[in-house]
């Protein structure tokens, strides 16, 4: 299984950046690329083209898609306008199946403002993906880095 965080340049910089928790933290399974609108990253397009890699993103929809059946799993990582900005503004990403994670507590996340109601964080994102998918003392590992840095 392999975890991709498409990544606003800003969140490069930014010390709430809860992304980089996992890509530290995760045994290799979590791999950032970085967004480019005018040079698509030729790896995810071709995933997305063959229908290897699902899209973690929320468009107000019910899921289309099933996490399970994926091994190519693209979670969005920058701010909420900036991760809707990057979805708007690459085409390849709308040909991607879609899923809306379903869960039943909010955000714990405590460092940054506009948290949307029912919306996660990255690295909350990334261990209910991997608890989905079985890997249940990973996703406990990083839910122990994720109070830390949140504490």
């Amino acid at each position: 299984m392999k975890i991709f965080l498409l990544t606003h340049e800003r969140e490069l910089h930014r010390a709430t950046n809860t992304g980089s928790l996992a890509i530290n933290d995760a045994k290799g399974i979590v791999e950032r690329i970085l967004w480019e609108r005018v040079n698509p990253n030729k790896e995810l397009t071709k995933l997305i083209e063959n229908n290897q890699a699902l899209l973690l993103y929320s468009k107000g929809e019910s899921s289309k898609a099933i996490v399970e059946e994926y091994d190519n799993i693209i979670i969005i990582d920058g701010t909420w306008q900036e991760s809707q900005k990057i979805f708007n503004h690459s085409p390849y990403l709308k040909n991607a199946p879609q899923f809306t994670l379903q869960t039943s507590n909010d955000s714990s996340y405590k460092l940054r403002a506009n948290q949307p109601k029912g919306g996660l964080c990255t690295i909350e994102c990334i261990i209910e993906v991997l608890k989905i998918k079985g890997e249940n003392e990973l996703a406990a590992e990083l839910a122990t880095k994720f109070e830390q840095f949140n504490g």
